[in-house]
C-alpha cells in the first residue's frame, strides 16, 4: 500500500507518534508536510528545528519533505500548513491532525485558561487546518483526513478533564464531517493512540506510582508502546483503498481494535413515565442486539 503522487499533511510531526506517521507515509512514496510549533508539552515556546530534522531525516532516507512552524491554534497560521503544502507540491490529499499538547490536574485545580488552553489545540487546531484542506478535497473530489482522539474522551483516567473533554469535540467533529465529506470522495476518520511519548510519560509515570507498578514493569510497559506500532494504522486510514468513515481505530503496542457508538433497544411507550424509566432500568441498559450508529451509514 503505497502513497506515491500524494501529498500528506502530518500535524506534530517533530516527534513522537507524529514523527512515526511522517517517516512511514514518506518511505511508502507521499510528499510530506512536516508541521510542527516546536513547543513544549504543555504549549510554551516554539522552534522550527525539530520539523527539520524529521525533513533532513526523510531526506536522507530518499523521501520527500518541507518543514513548517506554524502552529495549529491560530486560524491564520493553521491555513499556512496547507499553503505550505500547495506551494511545495501543488496538491493536497491527505490531512493527519496528530498535534496536542497535555496539561493534567485534578478538576477543581484546572483553570478556565487550562480548559480553553486544551480546546484551541486540540479541537479548534484540528478544524482550522481541516476547514483551510477542505476546499481542495473538494475541488478534487477526495481526500483522507485522519484526526487524533483519545480513550480518555470515554471517561476513567484521572486527571484528564480537560484533555478527555477537548478529545470528546474532535470525536464529534470527526463523525460529523465523514456525514457531510462522503458525497465528495472524502472519508475522516480518527485513531485513538496507545503510545509512551513525552507528552504522556509523566502523567503515566505519575500514575504508575501510585498504584505501586514496579519499575520494571512500567520500564517493560513503556517500551512496547512504542509510536512506532501506532502508525501502521494511521496510514490505512489515509490510503485510498480504506473504506472506513466516521471509525475510530485504536492502535498500539501492536493491536488496532474500534471504538464505537452503540445504542441499546431499551424502551418505547407511548405515554411515558419518569417511573416507567425506573421499573425498566435494566432493559434500558442492557446492550443485547445493540445497534451501531454508523457516520458513514447515515451519509450513504
Amino acid at each position: 500500500m503505497r502513497f506515491d503522487d500524494r501529498v500528506a499533511i502530518v500535524t506534530g510531526a517533530a516527534r513522537g507518534i507524529g514523527r512515526s506517521y511522517a517517516l512511514l507515509l514518506a518511505s511508502r512514496g507521499a510528499r510530506v508536510v512536516v508541521a510542527d510549533h516546536g513547543g513544549g508539552p504543555t504549549g510554551d515556546g516554539s522552534s522550527p528545528e525539530p520539523a527539520m530534522e524529521v525533513v533532513r531525516e526523510i531526506a536522507e532516507a530518499g523521501g520527500e519533505a518541507v518543514g513548517c512552524g506554524a502552529s495549529v491554534s491560530d486560524e491564520s497560521s493553521a491555513a499556512q500548513i496547507i499553503d505550505t503544502a500547495i506551494e511545495a507540491f501543488g496538491r493536497l490529499d491527505i490531512v493527519v491532525n496528530n498535534a496536542g499538547i497535555h496539561d493534567p490536574h485534578v478538576f477543581p485545580d484546572l483553570t478556565i485558561a487550562q480548559f480553553q488552553r486544551m480546546l484551541e489545540v486540540h479541537y479548534l487546531g484540528t478544524l482550522f487546518v481541516i476547514r483551510s484542506a477542505w476546499p481542495y478535497f473538494i475541488r478534487d473530489r477526495y481526500g483522507r483526513v485522519v484526526n487524533t482522539v483519545s480513550e480518555a474522551m470515554l471517561g476513567g483516567v484521572p486527571e484528564l478533564t480537560s484533555y478527555g473533554a477537548a478529545k470528546g469535540a474532535v470525536f464529534g467533529l470527526t463523525r460529523n464531517l465523514a456525514t457531510e465529506g462522503h458525497p465528495h470522495g472524502i472519508r475522516v476518520n480518527a485513531i485513538a493512540p496507545r503510545a509512551y511519548t513525552r507528552l504522556s510519560a509523566e502523567h503515566t509515570e505519575k500514575m504508575a506510582a501510585e498504584r505501586s507498578v514496579p519499575k520494571e514493569m512500567m520500564a517493560k510497559f513503556s517500551a512496547s508502546m512504542t509510536p512506532d506500532l501506532v502508525a501502521p494504522a494511521a496510514a490505512f486510514l489515509a490510503h485510498e483503498s480504506c473504506p472506513l468513515n466516521g471509525e475510530i481505530l485504536q492502535a498500539g503496542l501492536g493491536g488496532v481494535a474500534r471504538i464505537a457508538v452503540l445504542c441499546s433497544q431499551g424502551i418505547s411507550k407511548r405515554v411515558l413515565t419518569v417511573e416507567d424509566i425506573a421499573d425498566n432500568l435494566d432493559a434500558i441498559m442492557d446492550m443485547t442486539g445493540a445497534e451501531i450508529r454508523s457516520a458513514a451509514e447515515q451519509s450513504a
